[in-house]
């Protein structure tokens, strides 16, 4: 941020002179012009009487602003983003890395302007695809970027218990950070470090996964409502089913990654079915895969498993590709009504298909009215690996929504923060799952990137396959997972 001070030269002889100056705030100019100069006698007239002032030249620093301003943001002030403001970090650069490059890079540039200019703090981002490979190289080697971007927390959480990262949560405390995020947000950002839990970072760009979609045009057609408790939908597909019409569209094949969509299911029904408490000891490894509230986790979407309810009937769950599951419900007539994924399968959909047109979604209904209405997220999570406070003002930015708002205009981008403005929004789509996250009783991020890579990306998926094809029961196949479990 470039600031304006102007310093008086109070001779007699001269005009003030104004000099522009990049630097703090911190160094204010006199308030009185210095007295010495001020001739007790009238002075010969060979002298312009016009050069003596009328009005002392050092009046004009209380003209100069105290700060510059960040729409959205009202920093407190002594905290780290309202010195930033104040011009005091001016010059400083800040290095930062993630996963997203090309397209979403420039976005990320383009978000990021506003606190540059207001600040003169440099963010200087440098993306790469082979983002966890090279983090785990420059973490190693001591030689880790101030911050950070982790798609997924399971990788941060490991340099966390190394002692890698910083805990910003006195820095989160100074802005009152809470009071913009659901707790659920801030818990899921609390990990184990050395010394105890730390707040690890801070929620950015989120995805939504709790979500159906349905051709929108057959649907109004046949006159579907749309159902917001289990009970309506179980209502909606027996009709669907009297209608002669099949209700899921549903596919777990990925290549060697084959199960994963399965258990994307077991998650939304351990939020809709058990407490908080119980998800997280779950992804913990503390409550056994064996354990009854799984195993009702589990049962609860055995209706998928049901041919009546699922196209192509259960033998072809685990051979249809995830992709192309969706793919009958463009059909005329749709062969298939819903199809519940998160918002990143749109990309799959047939090409020239229009949102709220040929397409919509409505939120998966909770199952217990105890347990609310949850949404399974994904999400990015910023962590410092430096505690400057210039890193620490950039992360305490991060926390307001309206730093958000040009990703979120130009697409691509959905905001955890409640202090986001729905309209900021560029897409509808995009409006609908961020006020669906917004709204939600509770948020928990895929269970199985927390997990151990062996349970997570390996018997979770294997076994919940072998579970969906038939070829084993569910007890011995969540038997296997737990003693997958590296102990």
């Amino acid at each position: 941020m470039k600031q304006t001070i102007w310093k008086g030269l109070s001779l007699s002889v001269a005009v003030a002179l104004a000099l522009a100056a990049c630097g703090p705030a911190a160094t204010p100019a006199p308030t009185e012009a210095p007295p010495a100069e001020e001739p007790t006698t009238a002075p010969e007239p060979t002298e312009a009487p016009a050069e003596e002032p009328t009005e002392a030249p050092a009046e004009q620093p209380t003209e100069a602003p105290a700060g510059a301003t960040l729409e959205g943001v009202e920093a407190p002030e002594g905290s780290f983003l309202y010195r930033a403001l104040a011009g005091e970090f001016a010059g400083t650069t800040v290095t930062a890395t993630g996963p997203f490059v090309d397209a979403d890079a420039e976005k990320f540039d383009a978000t990021i302007a506003a606190f540059e200019e207001a600040t003169g703090i440099d963010i200087q981002y440098q993306g790469s695809k082979e983002f966890e490979a090279s983090i785990r190289t420059r973490v190693d080697a001591g030689d880790a970027p101030d911050i950070v971007d982790f798609p997924q927390p399971g990788l941060l959480a490991t340099f966390v218990a190394q002692g890698s990262v910083v805990d910003v949560g006195p820095a989160l405390e100074e802005v009152s950070a809470s009071e913009r995020y659901n707790q659920s947000w801030l818990d899921m950002a609390t990990m184990e470090g050395p010394d105890g839990p730390m707040s690890a970072g801070v929620w950015e760009r989120v995805n939504g996964k709790s979500l159906v979609w349905y051709p929108k045009a057959a649907w109004d057609e046949a006159g579907y409502e749309i159902p917001t408790t289990a009970e309506e939908l179980q209502t909606l597909m027996d009709t669907m089913v009297s209608d002669g019409v099949t209700p899921w569209c549903f596919g777990i094949e990925s290549g060697a990654a084959t199960g994963w969509a399965a258990t994307d299911w077991t998650e939304e029904m351990m939020l809709r079915t058990t407490t908080l408490e119980n998800y997280d000891a779950w992804v913990a490894g503390d409550l056994p895969f064996a354990s009854p509230e799984v195993q009702a986790a589990v049962e609860a979407w055995g209706f998928l498993l049901d041919d009546q309810y699922v196209f192509g009937g259960r033998d072809s769950v685990a051979v249809t590709n995830f992709g192309d599951a969706p793919l009958p419900m463009f059909e005329d007539p749709p062969q298939c009504y819903m199809h519940r994924q998160g918002n990143f399968i749109t990309s799959f959909f047939p090409e020239g298909t229009v949102a709220g047109e040929d397409y919509d979604f409505f939120y998966f209904p909770g199952v217990d009215p105890a347990y609310g209405n949850p949404v399974l997220v994904a999400g990015d999570i910023w962590a410092a690996f430096s505690d400057r406070p210039e890193v620490m003002a950039v992360i305490q930015y991060f926390t307001y929504g309206s730093h958000l708002r040009v990703w979120m205009e130009q697409g691509g981008a959905i905001s955890p923060h409640m202090d986001a403005d729905l309209a900021w929004y560029g897409s509808d789509i995009e409006r609908k799952i961020g006020e669906i996250i917004v709204n939600a009783t509770a948020v928990r991020f895929d269970a199985s990137d927390l997990m151990p890579g062996a349970v997570g990306a390996g018997t979770f998926w294997t076994e919940m396959t072998a579970y969906v094809s038939g070829g084993k029961e569910l007890q011995p196949a969540l038997e296997a997972i737990d003693a997958s479990w590296p102990r």
